[in-house]
């Protein structure tokens, strides 16, 4: 998974509403009894969601922050979303009812994360010799598919039925013990270069040797027998037409979660923030002693799996 795959809170909701618009004393709801004002809901949730809000608050002034020195492009937003949509499939909408946004929200969510990427990476450099390395040994994203079984005679019964014709998907549903890919006929849905690593270096070094539409044999991992099919493979582009991709991903592979949370510390300070409501004078001071959270997919691939729907994170995890 792409790092958007963090855990989302009460904050990300916070932060989608910013865009909203309301001012000091909007009226957001009538009655006969009396009206509720933006302020008020303000106050009333401040009251209740403290620490929350104080989450939220980080958030919007690290936006605005990082926006006046960063831009982030609504091409790379729908990116992003494109990219989010392949990964959860048809879990998409179901991920985004759980933390109650729509794409909209997603996507406010989703600029934030960016802007916190581009500032990670201002100042990284790397040579052209590094990133030819690097194009040399990337492999272009696959279609995985995989069925779990708990021990060797299972796995073989399993594989000789593939011999004989039968289907993938349907064996997948009725045999493999990984319940979030046995409901989708054991897919595992597109691994990009960096994702391969979130697996068991057993499955790792499978997904290395198998051509496409080819049953690996039952390889065997702490979770029990896997049987690994590729069911497609994206092309490798040219040097030149991925080179920009391949100085990404590259600089990114040289920032941790630490030196993250510094160049957004850094920033922070350079901006001369100050907090004048004394309810959230600690606001950006946890960030000094922690890093902030990340997973997936990981990428990715995984940090946790977790904004992914639940089913897709337990597929991920039993194929570890």
């Amino acid at each position: 998974m792409k790092k958007w795959a963090l855990p989302l809170s009460l904050a990300a909701g916070v932060l989608a509403l910013s865009g909203c618009g309301n001012s000091e004393g909007n009226v957001i709801a009538t009655s006969k009894a009396g009206d509720v004002t933006d302020m008020e809901l303000y106050a009333e949730m401040k009251d209740k969601y403290g620490p929350q809000m104080e989450q939220a608050l980080e958030e919007l002034m690290q936006k605005k922050v990082l926006s006046d020195k960063y831009e982030v492009t609504d091409e790379e937003l729908d990116e992003e979303v494109k990219t989010a949509k392949e990964q959860l499939g048809d879990q998409y909408e179901m991920f985004l009812a759980q933390y109650g946004l729509d794409e909209d929200g997603f996507k406010e969510f989703l600029k934030l994360e960016l802007l916190r990427e581009k500032a990670a990476l201002a100042d990284v450099e790397v040579t052209d010799d590094e990133v030819k390395e690097y194009y040399d040994a990337w492999q272009p994203e696959i279609n995985v598919s995989h069925i779990l079984v708990e021990d060797e005679a299972k796995a073989k019964e399993v594989k000789q039925k593939l011999a004989d014709g039968g289907d993938f998907a349907a064996l997948a549903k009725e045999y493999s013990t990984d319940p979030g890919s046995a409901e989708n006929g054991g897919s595992l849905g597109w691994i990009d270069n960096a994702g391969r690593a979130q697996f068991v270096p057993e499955f790792t070094e499978a997904l290395g040797t198998l051509k496409v539409n080819e049953v690996s044999e039952p390889i065997k991992s702490d979770y029990g027998y896997h049987i690994i099919k590729i069911t497609e493979q994206k092309e490798k582009g040219s040097f030149e037409d991925l080179k920009d991709q391949m100085t990404e991903e590259l600089k990114q592979s040289k920032v941790d979660a630490t030196a993250s949370q510094e160049k957004l510390d850094e920033e922070m300070k350079a901006a001369d923030v100050k907090v004048e409501d004394e309810d959230f004078k600690d606001a950006f001071k946890a960030d000094e002693a922690a890093p902030t959270e990340e997973t997936l997919p990981t990428e990715e691939g995984t940090t946790e799996e977790e904004p992914a729907a639940e089913d897709d994170a337990a597929a991920t995890e039993e194929a570890k």
